[in-house]
């Protein structure tokens, strides 16, 4: 089974930097995609940065230019550096997994992480 941990989030001023990680364990199959979606009060949960295996690295709109994804993969291991952070940044921030077993794709999420940003 595979599991998420992720670390990273807190609480930082508008102009801030946070770094979160997501490490992954218990894969059996290959990684198809690997990446954050964050999720806001009342909102519903949307991408933020994505590296799919194959075709690239995807980006929201919202936070191109300021937010950067990374991936260790000898460690199974995702980060997203978060940098010029706006209090609309203000999520809880979620690790997803595509795991592919033959012809078969899992997901999975991790148990999220708070990243706060005050004005």
């Amino acid at each position: 089974q595979v599991q998420l941990v992720e670390s990273g989030g807190g609480l930082v001023q508008a102009g801030g930097s946070l770094r979160l990680s997501c490490a992954a364990s218990g894969i059996t199959g290959s990684i198809n995609a690997i990446g954050w979606y964050r999720q806001a009060p009342g909102k519903q949960r949307e991408l933020v940065a994505r590296i799919i295996s194959g075709d690239g690295t995807t980006y929201a709109d919202s936070v191109k230019g300021r937010f950067t994804i990374s991936r260790d993969t000898g460690k199974n291991t995702v980060y997203l550096q978060l940098n010029s952070l706006k209090p609309e940044d203000t999520a809880a921030y979620y690790c997803n997994l595509d795991e592919r077993r033959r012809t078969l794709i899992f997901r999975y999420w991790g148990q999220g992480t708070q990243v706060t940003v005050s004005s």
